[in-house]
């Protein structure tokens, strides 16, 4: 990861002097950088950016330079001070100035580890959000009819993140899929448990080579489909389809939820992993344990799975995958980014039920009070887990 260190420096200091103090500082952090100095010209071109403060009397240049870094950058703006020449008191003045105008920013200061510590996290947020910028998801189809509370807001998805969303008919996928060979051969065909699921095998294949067509010709990182139309359009699933693609690095996500697959999205800048969409089938307020459900999950994210139908029609292909026991995240991010949820847990064990959706885990939450937000403030149903302890830079990220 790249880190730009750009520097502001009143006249009034003495230059070799302030030269010395900053080589000594910076080393002091071990980080690797790279210097830019008093020319912001290439600010936002980097996955982390510092301004670093080096004395007072600096507030009016930054000032003339803010607008051309808001012109370049979507990043919050860190401030990295010292204690030395009036530093931390001129970081405090912009930090104040940039509060005002509603923009986000952060003071580093304090010992060598906490700065060192703080940069790391936010080199990872700003490697996020250069991933995020210029990112097109799309909802092909409308949000399910029973996501009455999964809304998103797309100019400030656009605004915050650089994500622009785009519709797109489901009538479009369904001709696609209608051209498709009807004899296309599975991979998957011999992890089928019965007749049912091999007769259906073909047709979800169909499914995903038409998704493949839509991904390709609007240039997607990501989308969600209203997967439950298929069931009575082509008496199919979307379930391989979407486990494929996001083993592939390419988000897809269910039922048409909008903040899900943004939450996804967003994951996956975050930490490279895929994410299973699912939602709560059972929670135990007093324990902090709940039970996640759903009907397909990433192939990259399980160490093994069987087929079998879809759970709530009893048609076409679903996937019972088994993820390995451990760390994991549970997040979810509102469709108008001003609500999110993060907390680290442990995967204890699936499960395989036959009164719920086919891949089911049972998460011990780290936090047992944490499972009463689900019970009093839940954002929408569905939740994404994450393998791995993320809390703190999806926290930072928004």
């Amino acid at each position: 990861m790249t880190t730009a260190i750009y520097t502001l420096t009143s006249q009034l200091h003495d230059k070799a002097a302030v030269d010395a103090a900053t080589q000594e500082f910076l080393e002091s952090l071990g980080i690797e950088y790279q210097l830019m100095g008093d020319n912001f010209k290439d600010y936002g071109c980097h996955d982390l950016e510092l301004i670093y403060v080096r004395t007072g009397g600096t507030e009016g240049l930054f000032k003339n330079e803010l607008p051309r870094m808001l012109r370049q950058s979507k990043q919050p703006f860190l401030l990295l001070t010292t204690g030395k020449s009036n530093s931390l008191a001129a970081s405090m003045e912009i930090l104040s100035y940039l509060r005002q105008k509603g923009l986000r920013g952060e003071i580093l200061h304090g010992s060598t580890d906490y700065i060192k510590n703080r940069i790391n996290t936010m080199q990872q947020v700003g490697k996020a959000m250069r991933t995020l910028n210029g990112c097109r998801l799309g909802v092909i189809g409308e949000p399910s009819d029973w996501l009455i509370a999964s809304k998103a807001k797309y100019r400030t998805i656009e605004e915050k993140l650089g994500i622009e969303i785009l519709h797109i008919d489901m009538d479009e996928l369904l001709m696609l899929i209608n051209r498709m060979p009807a004899d296309i051969e599975s991979d998957l065909i011999d992890k089928a448990p019965n007749d049912a699921v091999r007769q259906s095998l073909a047709g979800a294949e169909r499914i995903y080579e038409a998704l493949k067509l839509i991904v390709e010709g609007y240039d997607l990182q990501g989308f969600t489909l209203r997967c439950f139309d298929l069931l009575t359009a082509v008496k199919n699933t979307g379930c391989v389809a979407l486990s494929k693609f996001n083993a592939q690095g390419i988000v897809a996500g269910c039922e048409g939820d909008i903040p899900a697959m943004l939450s996804m999205m967003i994951a996956q800048a975050i930490t490279g992993k895929s994410g299973f969409q699912a939602n709560p089938a059972r929670i135990n307020p007093e324990t902090g344990e709940l039970i996640f459900a759903h009907c397909t999950i990433p192939f990259n994210m399980v160490e093994n799975y069987e087929l079998d139908t879809h759970f709530e029609s009893g048609i076409g292909v679903g996937i019972r995958g088994f993820m390995k026991p451990g760390p994991v995240t549970v997040f979810k991010a509102s469709g108008g980014l001003d609500r999110h949820f993060a907390e680290e847990g442990m995967l204890i064990e699936n499960q395989g039920n036959p009164d719920l959706c086919r891949t089911q885990q049972i998460i011990q939450l780290k936090d047992k009070e944490a499972a009463k937000y689900f019970l009093t403030n839940p954002i929408g149903n569905h939740h994404i887990i994450i393998q791995g302890h993320y809390k703190a830079v999806l926290d930072e990220i928004l």
